[in-house]
């Protein structure tokens, strides 16, 4: 085998469990983190109404929210870097019995340009895709390239104690908090069996702009 990947099965409440190919190579985009499961989880839950919604992952992975989201009826594009999109590919053949929306895969690089990307979608799902310092700048522009008045962002992201990372989620929220308006989600509206302490939900809306 080329690339040595192994299943992993998530649940769903109702139907046949959705089976998303890992990865062993490939760094942090090729397994499925717990974030992407609460996420994915959470969507489940109804708290969203996602049925012929238009709904765009960012940094998706393996797909597994995006997926989720198409499996709900929501219209999905779930995006990532190039070297990603061969495992996004595969997820969503595996599982395109279960979607009843729709869900295709396109390369999309934070901090370029996202007109392919318009009108803006009515959902954007992120899951832990707070890493890097040097991303910060352009997720956040992508964000706000691609929300209109009326999008909901949904942020879910494991805190992490460790190194730098505590620095980064600061700066980050700090710099959101410039054009958006945050709003965590309590630990009781997230999956009862796929939630922790230490993972969290944020709703994401721009500001709304006053105008004269």
């Amino acid at each position: 085998a080329a690339m040595a990947g192994f299943v992993r099965e998530l649940e769903r409440r109702d139907g046949p469990a959705l089976r998303l190919e890992q990865r062993a190579a490939g760094g942090v985009g090729s397994v499925v983190w717990d974030a992407a499961l609460v996420l994915a989880k959470f969507l489940e839950t109804g708290a969203c109404p996602l049925a012929r919604r238009h709904v765009l992952e960012l940094g998706a992975g393996t797909g597994a929210v995006g997926i989720m989201a198409a499996t709900l009826g929501a219209n999905v594009t779930v995006t990532d870097l190039e070297e990603l999109q061969e495992l996004l590919m595969v997820n969503i053949e595996n599982n395109k019995h279960l979607v009843t929306g729709s869900v295709r895969a396109k390369v999309l690089k934070w901090g370029e340009d996202v007109t392919e990307f318009q009108p803006p979608p009515d959902y954007i799902l992120m899951a832990d895709c707070i890493y890097y310092e040097e991303s910060l700048e352009p997720l956040l522009k992508t964000l706000k390239d691609l929300t209109g008045p009326d999008t909901c962002v949904l942020c879910c992201y494991e805190q992490r104690t460790m190194g730098k990372n505590p620095e980064i989620e600061r700066k980050y929220f700090e710099l959101l908090q410039m054009d958006f308006e945050l709003e965590k989600i309590p630990l009781d509206r997230h999956d009862e069996e796929y939630r922790s302490e230490d993972i969290h939900i944020v709703n994401i809306h721009r500001k709304q702009t006053v105008g004269p």
